[in-house]
């Protein structure tokens, strides 16, 4: 057991045939083929982790590692179906508040500015202006100083403002 385990510390942790089972239960589970490869590095992270907490090594590796894949599809599904619920949402806000042409035009250039934000920034606009949440809670929430949601509400509100004015729309 301890061979094995030194094994796992010091090279790759999963042996092809646990990679190709690994992948198996990704893609049963539903994961698309292009997250497939995400996954199967998920499975080994979350194996190097364990090592390098001094946990003891898995009886098993390869059952381990397809548990572990199994709640990885499961995870993508629940991320999958709350982009899902965000956007019904969101449309479903967009149906109360009809509004123009140009409102509407305004609201697909916003989104397409939130889209090209990187992930950091986007999240707290959307915790912030979508959420409604305080930055206080924003800060709590994610575990950074109030002054970094600040900072990054800021970088953000002026990058949506110049692609804004970029596509001509204000």
């Amino acid at each position: 057991m301890a061979l094995l385990w030194r094994r796992v510390r010091d090279a790759d942790p999963l042996n092809a045939a646990q990679e190709d089972r690994v992948r198996a239960v990704l893609a049963l589970g539903g994961v698309p083929y292009a997250d497939l490869p995400d996954g199967v590095q998920q499975v080994r992270l979350r194996l190097l982790e364990r090592a390098a907490q001094g946990h003891e090594a898995p009886r098993d590796v390869s059952a381990w590692a397809a548990v572990v894949a199994s709640n990885l599809a499961m995870d993508w599904h629940r991320a999958r179906r709350r982009q899902e619920r965000l956007g019904e949402r969101l449309a479903s806000l967009r149906q109360e508040h009809p509004g123009g042409g140009e409102t509407r035009v305004t609201s697909l250039a916003v989104a397409q500015g939130l889209d090209e934000l990187p992930d950091n920034l986007r999240q707290v606009v959307v915790l912030r202006f979508y959420a409604d949440l305080p930055v206080r809670d924003i800060a709590e929430q994610l575990d950074i100083p109030e002054g970094t949601v600040k900072s990054r509400l800021y970088t953000a509100v002026r990058a949506l403002r110049a692609r804004l004015h970029e596509d001509e729309v204000v």
